[in-house]
């Protein structure tokens, strides 16, 4: 079932790395002639902490460092829709102590967004690992009269303006949004957060109507009834949310919108330094408490290596350039 929440060509790639992850013969022992790592690593996370990002860099960085001997910091360096946090990491010495948990919005989506960007994720990171895919989740207020998206197209078209927020700026939920209001018709006001937890809590509250948001990890909230998912971004269903139908059966053919996270170092990293983290990364993927835990949210696990990753984010950044100017998207 999970396999069919992608698109073909990143199904290949997803379904692809477990087996080759298989293949890497990783023993603590082959590396000792290796000096790094010889002091802690940080890991930046762009956005705030309690988001979808953030999780996932805290559940493999715990297991980075049991696996290697080192504290693994999370440092958590939001704002500008994950280009601050991003940033800093291009500009960090490239030695193998300084990665990013980058995501589909930093890494793919605001190179199109953002005209002075200061950073060219193409040119300034070495990506390391492909983690993990994720669908999004539109989700309401249980307050807001409406209980699919029919009724909530319905209720957008007689309140013009009616906002939807978004962990930031750029993310792949704000491009949810944007595809939403201009697959459907309708006018609405985007409410970017600075990450998904202050959103969701927002939402919980009532302060905004709607929200985009990562399944991972929504899907807590919504299991418990504290927000009603009336519809998933994917091409298919969930089978954790079985009963919420995607967009694209609700009314909007050919939506297909998903999520990704992944490893990066600043450009120049040495490749034995990127192969050993690979392969660390790869191990970790393939835990079985980290495998449960990541499924358990609607994840994808994927695995794959630095070549891989670079070209996926490439078809990525042209994906996402055509919509940004087609809609003729911008940030606020």
């Amino acid at each position: 079932m999970m396999e069919k929440l992608l698109s073909p060509r990143l199904r290949k790639l997803l379904l692809a790395a477990p087996a080759a992850a298989c293949l890497l013969s990783f023993s603590g022992a082959s590396f000792a002639a290796d000096p790094w790592p010889t002091r802690p690593i940080k890991l930046v996370v762009p956005y705030p902490a309690g988001g979808s990002t953030d999780v996932l860099a805290r559940l493999v960085g715990q297991k980075l460092s049991e696996r290697i001997g080192q504290t693994v910091v999370i440092e958590n360096k939001s704002g500008a829709g994950g280009n601050i946090g991003t940033d800093s990491v291009a500009k960090s010495a490239p030695d193998g102590y300084t990665l990013t948990m980058g995501n589909i919005g930093p890494i793919a989506i605001n190179p199109s967004l953002y005209p002075n960007l200061p950073y060219d994720p193409l040119k300034d990171l070495a990506p390391i690992t492909f983690l993990v895919s994720v669908p999004n989740l539109l989700l309401v207020n249980n307050a807001l009269p409406v209980k699919n998206v029919q009724e909530f197209v319905d209720y957008v078209r007689a309140r013009p303006g009616t906002s939807y927020a978004s962990p930031g700026a750029g993310t792949s939920l704000h491009l949810s949004g944007e595809l939403f209001v201009a697959t459907a018709g309708v006018k609405m006001t985007h409410v970017p957060y600075r990450g998904g937890a202050p959103a969701l809590a927002d939402l919980m509250a009532g302060h905004v109507p709607a929200l985009f948001d990562n399944m991972f990890p929504a899907i807590t909230q919504v299991k418990a009834g504290k927000v009603r998912a009336i519809a998933i971004t994917s091409a298919q269903r969930s089978e954790h949310l079985p009963d919420v139908p995607t967009l694209a059966e609700s009314g909007l053919p050919g939506y297909d919108v998903t999520g990704w996270f992944g490893i990066l170092a600043p450009a120049g990293t040495p490749r034995p330094v990127i192969t050993r983290l690979h392969q660390e990364f790869a191990a970790i993927l393939q835990m079985p408490d980290v495998r449960k835990r990541i499924t358990d949210f609607g994840g994808m696990i994927s695995g794959a290596g630095p070549d891989e990753f670079r070209t996926f984010i490439v078809s990525e950044t042209a994906k996402w350039r055509k919509l940004v100017q087609t809609q003729n998207i911008k940030v606020q």
